[in-house]
């Protein structure tokens, strides 16, 4: 399959410079392509997942993608869906960044067998001179061209914060990466989001203006959720890939518990399962959606591609015994400590702070009174780390994992956690 129909059956193409030419170029392998990321923050968020893994459909499908990371327009800041000026980064914080993201690019595709280049476009753009950037680049664009872009024209019209010449420019310098790609590096195809497609044409016109060389453009459509949240955030903000921002109990959560209505979607963004599989969990879904068949497939695939066999293991195993099932020996001690980190329950300053195990149902919420705690108890309907427990218990230190904290729990959906500290 000409892996312009893969993106197409997947619902990944949004905008394209022409359908039918991009096609027939894709179907000759050895393309070179791109797509941008500006190091806005200190590591990518699974919203960054839509490009990264078109960019490994494009290697497997044998082209050659390219990553290229913002070290110079991220000190500028994209207008592009924003409606009020981007705060400047500091050039230190922007290079470090870049660094992280580069990094965590090359692992992605290193550890799931597909090759990428990555480059950093500080290293031509902050080469030119303001009479370079202006005469050479600048010279090829209407300011009425630009101010037709939505990216622009939706600042313009909002008075109260306008744009500055900065983000005005911001354009510009995309397109001469284009440029520059097309004529060092024979890339011909730039990606990206749906609200790039101005910046990249832009980058088509600058291209067209300039050598004549046949270059193409493509963006994905912009993901929200069928409730109408925007793709990617949970309670507590932003998915990141870092596990040291995101744990990958966490990231495996959140789309463990994708709604019903999307999942079969974000299946085609963001796996590579076939048709064929993807059609049955459609199936389990509609037939079977108290079993979350889909969800589990979902995220056991991106946490595996993210975090690694190793990470997924742990997490799985953590999500058995806060099922109550396996033992704490089982358990990864910092991925349970994670998974447990918004649950409710009560924070003692000691072990000799905890009241005794009837109060402390009652505090905890899990029996309405003492007298129904110490039925509860009697009937071993509480346990503490999955193991059953009766009156009088003591709360011994091997208990609490990490030294912080212990899981109790009444029959199996009611559970508390106690803390130290």
């Amino acid at each position: 399959m000409n892996v312009f129909d893969e993106l197409k059956w997947r619902g990944l193409i949004h905008q394209t410079s022409g359908d039918e030419h991009l096609r027939e170029h894709l179907g000759t392998q050895g393309r070179v392509m791109y797509c941008g990321f500006d190091p806005t923050a200190r590591s990518l968020h699974i919203g960054n997942m839509v490009p990264l893994l078109a960019l490994m459909r494009f290697a497997r499908a044998g082209h050659k993608p390219m990553a290229l990371l913002g070290g110079a327009t991220g000190l500028i800041g994209d207008p592009s869906g924003k409606d009020k000026e981007r705060q400047l980064i500091d050039p230190e914080q922007v290079a470090g960044q870049v660094q992280r993201i580069k990094a965590q690019i090359e692992k992605l595709f290193a550890d799931n067998d597909a090759q990428i280049r990555v480059v950093n476009n500080l290293d031509w753009i902050g080469k030119l001179s303001a009479i370079e950037l202006l005469r050479d680049v600048g010279k090829h664009f209407t300011v009425n061209y630009m101010l037709a872009k939505d990216s622009v024209k939706g600042r313009i019209d909002r008075e109260e914060s306008g744009i500055s010449y900065t983000e005005f420019s911001y354009m510009i310098l995309q397109s001469y990466d284009f440029h520059h790609l097309r004529q060092t590096m024979e890339c011909t195809l730039q990606i990206g989001g749906g609200d790039q497609f101005g910046n990249i044409t832009a980058g088509l016109e600058l291209i067209r203006r300039k050598t004549g060389a046949e270059a193409y453009a493509l963006t994905f459509p912009l993901i929200t959720t069928a409730s109408g949240a925007k793709f990617g955030k949970s309670e507590k903000g932003a998915i990141y890939l870092d596990p040291e921002i995101t744990s990958p109990y966490t990231f495996y959560q959140y789309w463990v518990n994708a709604d019903d209505r999307d999942v079969v979607n974000l299946l085609k963004y963001f796996t590579f399962l076939g048709q064929e599989e993807i059609e049955a969990l459609a199936v389990a879904v509609a037939e079977r959606p108290h079993l979350r068949e889909a969800q589990k497939k979902l995220a056991q695939v991106m946490t595996t591609m993210v975090h690694g066999e190793a990470e997924m293991a742990r997490v799985v195993k953590t999500v058995e015994f806060l099922f109550g099932k396996g033992g704490l020996d089982e358990v990864d001690v910092a991925t349970l400590k994670a998974a447990l980190d918004t649950a409710p329950g009560r924070q003692y300053a000691g072990k000799a702070d905890i009241p005794d195990v009837v109060t402390l149902l009652v505090e905890l919420g899990l029996s309405a009174s003492k007298s129904q705690a110490r039925k509860d108890l009697a009937a071993g309907a509480v346990t503490v780390n999955n193991v059953k427990i009766a009156d009088g218990y003591a709360f011994p230190e091997g208990d609490f994992i990490g030294g912080e904290l212990l899981l109790m729990r009444k029959g199996k959906k009611n559970y508390g956690v106690v803390r130290l500290g």
